[in-house]
């Protein structure tokens, strides 16, 4: 088996409400091998979003652990990289300079021209080659989501989040964007943590997805994902991937409350 790159040992969050504690997550327990891609389902709202930030050291949680590399995570890790639902681009600077923005912030030996040859590489590897000058405000849902991608890995991460980056894009969109996800980590490797609603968005870009209970979430379930190899969009429609659809399924609907747990999905 491989060494896991990121460890969720029994972790408990909690938030502080006005009407008291709100537990979100409760001995949580997730594993991911460097190089893999786990995929995180699970109701609105029991904490996925949450489990993001712990992993980016953004929180602490209150009881339990995070290890990124074999260490304890105790804050902020420059090895991770973020990309959300909202691309949240600098309406102020071009997508070049919106690109380049964390080799700004974190610490390289590169050089200008290299931290801008690399920006250029990335844009051209999403299809953005030509609108590095650009602004924002030029650029279509997708096309800002693309560019947010590179921001994310710009720096080359060794961990990199994804916070339902592609959930506010048009169907046709988000998959031309999961295949340009499977060209990026092939050319830029990476172990990556997805969090989604789309259960087809998880089968074609995760190695591994897992289910979690409704809040206050325990992983409830783990599935391998069996598509080797390089995905097109075919893949969602063969068999193997139609029974893993009606599975997850299943799983969020016992989560839910909405299924007993010994019921076979169909």
């Amino acid at each position: 088996m491989d060494k896991p790159l990121i460890e969720i040992k029994g972790v408990r969050h909690a938030y502080q409400t006005q009407t008291g504690e709100l537990p979100v997550l409760d001995g949580l327990v997730l594993s991911v091998p460097e190089g893999g891609f786990s995929a995180v389902v699970g109701p609105s709202g029991c904490g996925k979003s949450t489990l993001t930030r712990l992993i980016a050291g953004l929180l602490k949680p209150d009881e339990g652990e995070v290890w990124l590399h074999g260490e304890l995570v105790r804050g902020p890790k420059s090895i991770v990289g973020m990309a959300f639902q909202n691309p949240v681009l600098l309406e102020w600077r071009t997508i070049l300079q919106n690109v380049m923005l964390p080799l700004e912030i974190v610490s390289t030996k590169m050089s200008r021209q290299e931290r801008e040859d690399r920006a250029l590489h990335l844009l051209a590897l999403v299809g953005l080659e030509g609108f590095e000058d650009k602004r924002p405000s030029e650029l279509s849902g997708g096309m800002r989501q693309r560019a947010s991608l590179c921001r994310a890995i710009v720096h080359k991460p060794e961990v990199l989040i994804l916070d339902e980056p592609f959930a506010a894009l048009d169907a046709f969109t988000r998959e031309d964007l999961w295949q340009t996800m499977h060209a990026v980590k092939a050319e830029e490797p990476f172990t990556g943590v997805l969090i989604t609603h789309d259960l087809r968005e998880a089968i074609f870009l995760a190695d591994e997805i897992v289910v979690l209970s409704g809040r206050p979430a325990r992983t409830q379930y783990v599935m391998d994902v069996h598509l080797k190899g390089p995905r097109d969009i075919e893949h969602l429609y063969t068999p193997r991937s139609a029974d893993a659809l009606n599975i997850l399924r299943h799983q969020i609907q016992i989560a839910q409350g909405r299924a007993p747990a010994e019921e076979i999905a169909q």
